[in-house]
């Protein structure tokens, strides 16, 4: 994809595809976007393909689909995009506005995450290696977000485990960052 294609329009992501989740609010008043947090999800844990995180993070779960389903009976949570096996982004959330990833969370003595971060899932689980393609679409994405959103910067991209240190481990050892960078810096 050329350059254009994932350009940032109006705090959404053009080359995306659209899926409106209602589990976001408003930023606080003049907040910068400031960073960028990986995160990893799979439903069922290590089970990948198919709509189960879409329903999640649009409030349609089927619980009875999966035993392990129950423990999400009331959650609401969402990212603003998700990056699947394949490569393909799908937002959930618009950019300016703040979505529900990252829970309890401090960077740089800064709390409530959410208020200034960008969520992004790739699908995944701590220890199966990421794909190629989530990869390529993950560096693309980043380049997009931090031209768009400038306090974004090398040093504040994380993972979820940076900010929720003991309570998350996403997106996980399995993840490459020394990968990610060299791609990312090219």
């Amino acid at each position: 994809m050329s350059a254009d294609e994932w350009s940032i329009q109006q705090h959404c992501l053009s080359c995306s595809r659209q899926l409106a989740s209602s589990n976001y609010n408003d930023r606080p008043p003049a907040t910068e976007i400031k960073l960028l947090v990986i995160h990893n999800i799979s439903l069922p844990a290590g089970c990948f393909g198919g709509a189960y995180i879409e329903q999640l993070f649009t409030n349609c779960l089927p619980l009875s689909a999966d035993d392990s389903f129950a423990d999400l009976e009331g959650m609401e949570v969402s990212s603003h995009l998700l990056i699947n096996r394949q490569g393909d982004v799908t937002q959930f959330v618009p950019f300016d506005k703040r979505a529900w990833h990252a829970g309890v969370s401090c960077f740089n003595n800064c709390e409530n995450c959410n208020d200034y971060s960008i969520g992004l899932e790739l699908e995944g689980t701590d220890d199966v290696p990421y794909t190629e393609p989530q990869y390529q679409s993950l560096v693309a994405v980043t380049r997009s977000l931090m031209a768009a959103y400038p306090g974004i910067s090398f040093d504040r991209i994380v993972g979820h485990s940076d900010i929720a240190p003991g309570r998350k481990t996403d997106p996980g050892e399995a993840f490459d960052w020394r990968y990610f960078r060299e791609l990312l810096y090219r």
